[in-house]
């Protein structure tokens, strides 16, 4: 497909900076926590606590590890629409088995510890490549490979594997049960919330009024919160029940998010952020107008949209996958040879660093790092107590899981504080151990895992982010030029071409963004045209605003911002 072309002539290109200089400032900065921080953070303890504590009962808490497989699978999908959360958690729960089964019989067959090592890299880049590939969000790979590294390396039979799998599998409807438990008592929660926060974003740039200080920043930021919450809308599909007015109501309230985000001087900051409090809790949502007129504001011609193909998908995840494979295998082996009996820490610290771009992979280095030396002193602090009874480890590893999901979203070096004890207090379930001996051994793993990480991050060159940006760049132009078209040539154009028209403008940009910012941490690279991406932002907002006003969506009635709810 061709692009529209450029506006102005392009703009010379200049070398991106260079990752060489990798941050420390702010890698550690404490952020503000998710709005939905207690809904994993309970939810993984709900699942956690029956399997564990019967296991307790029945004194065979050395089979924990295999239910706590399928109760982890209880930390995904949290930001989705229930209908949708419960297609996706099935399927993680059959990619943790996979993952599971591939472990199990590898460690039936085979006790060499080189052979182990190297299946768990292969299985690590595996689901990094998978997880990134679906967009299954937080935790991501991290706790698939964790589990299937563990499991790697524990004395197993061929004839036991079927039943350890049962345990993961039974574990893991428990982990099914526990997420879609809320959707009866609020079926649009995720919806609620995902328009709440681009109304938020949406109001922090009209703040600005588009010339502030920050305004780039906070520009992409509501562009990426609206496109965000088009997506959650979307995603289940045009059902009959999308006509409801609840979801009618959502659908204009983020039309109100788009507007803001085209036109921040013509919007009130104050009333966008009234609209988001009252999406909180289960109150009735906020009427502003039916923006929708009934023939589907442009959703199908989005839904009907072609996914993007394999092969594209493919050849931007090959580096990642490479390096995640690379700095995993060389991580076990280096913990191998210096006579580490977990080399499996050293392979999950290496997964758990790999990013977008070195400098992310750089950042998440640190606060691994960091983190997990943190963690080693609280599970010193915590000895004492796990040792008075054998209840005892289980208790504090159910307090640590909640204490991770708690405090990750403020920073990941926060999550790990807690996720570092929790990883030490399993080993102790089937009996204590040495406390210093396992100090030592994940102090090790440790550096170990985010040295080699690092430098296999290094080694291996995304070559491919700069055509990736180009494609973007390309993308975006062709966007904003159809849609500058639309106006010019179309007296009136139909509703729903014209918001089709806007909400694939946005989701250029917002793609244009990520891609720039991943772009422009990697290193060893052709130039970028960092110019263009910047004229292309800009000419696409403008396009935006056009659009907005000739669709006669500002209304400083905001009449339409009546008292009025809707009915859930």
């Amino acid at each position: 497909m061709s692009s529209a072309p450029p506006t102005s002539p392009p703009a010379p290109t200049r070398r991106p900076p260079r990752p060489s200089r990798l941050p420390l400032t702010g890698v550690l900065r404490v952020g503000r926590p998710s709005d939905i921080w207690f809904k994993p953070a309970l939810s993984v303890v709900a699942a956690l606590a029956p399997p564990n504590l019967t296991l307790l009962a029945l004194d065979r808490l050395d089979l924990a590890m295999y239910t706590m497989a399928g109760s982890l699978c209880a930390l995904y999908a949290h930001n989705r629409p229930y209908a949708v959360r419960a297609r996706v958690l099935a399927w993680v729960v059959l990619g943790m088995l996979g993952g599971l089964a591939v472990a199990l019989v590898t460690a039936s067959l085979t006790t060499d510890a080189v052979v182990l090592v190297t299946v768990g890299a292969v299985l690590a880049a595996a689901q990094k490549a998978l997880c990134d590939a679906t967009r299954i969000g937080p935790p991501g790979n991290v706790v698939l490979t964790f589990v299937s590294s563990a499991a790697l390396f524990a004395p197993q039979s061929l004839h036991q594997v079927p039943g350890h799998l049962a345990l993961g599998l039974g574990a893991g409807v428990c982990a099914w049960l526990v997420a879609m438990a809320p959707g009866p008592a609020r079926p649009h929660g995720p919806e609620r919330r995902a328009t709440a926060q681009a109304l938020n974003a949406a109001a922090a740039y009209a703040a600005t009024r588009g010339t502030g200080d920050g305004h780039d920043r906070a520009r992409a930021a509501a562009a990426a919160a609206v496109q965000a919450a088009w997506q959650t809308l979307l995603s289940t599909g045009a059902r009959p029940a999308d006509r409801s007015r609840t979801r009618r109501a959502l659908r204009a309230l983020v039309i109100r998010a788009e507007v803001a985000l085209a036109a921040p001087a013509d919007t009130d900051p104050a009333r966008l952020r009234a609209w988001a409090r009252d999406l909180r809790g289960t109150r009735p949502v906020p009427y502003v107008g039916d923006l929708d007129d009934g023939e589907g504001l442009g959703v199908d011609p989005e839904l009907a949209a072609p996914p993007r193909p394999w092969r594209s998908v493919v050849a931007s995840l090959g580096p990642i996958a490479a390096r995640t494979a690379l700095g995993c295998a060389l991580a076990g082996y280096a913990s191998l040879a210096l006579g580490i009996g977990r080399p499996y820490w050293a392979l999950v610290t290496a997964a758990a660093l790999h990013q977008a771009n070195l400098t992310l992979t750089w950042s998440r280095c640190v606060q691994r790092v960091v983190g997990n030396l943190a963690g080693v002193l609280v599970f010193a602090a915590l000895t004492p107590l796990a040792h008075l009874g054998q209840a005892a480890p289980v208790v504090c590893c159910l307090a640590c899981s909640f204490g991770a999901e708690a405090l990750i979203s403020r920073n990941y070096w926060l999550g790990s504080v807690c996720v570092t004890p929790m990883a030490l207090l399993i080993t102790e379930f089937t009996g204590f151990q040495d406390p210093g001996a396992l100090i030592t051994e994940r102090v090790v793993d440790t550096l170990v895992g985010a040295l080699v990480g690092l430098a296999a991050a290094i080694a291996v060159t995304d070559r491919g982010a700069g055509a990736r940006l180009e494609h973007a760049l390309a993308a975006a132009e062709q966007a904003r030029g159809d849609t500058a078209r639309l106006l010019a040539t179309v007296p009136r154009p139909p509703r729903a071409s014209l918001d089709a028209a806007r909400r694939g403008l946005v989701a250029a940009l917002v793609d244009l963004r990520a891609t720039a910012d991943a772009a422009s941490g990697e290193w060893r690279q052709r130039a970028l045209p960092q110019e263009r991406v910047v004229h292309a932002e800009q000419a696409g907002h403008r396009t935006l605003a056009a659009m907005v006003r000739r669709q006669g969506l500002l209304l400083d009635a905001d009449a339409r911002g009546t008292t009025e709810d809707a009915q859930p």
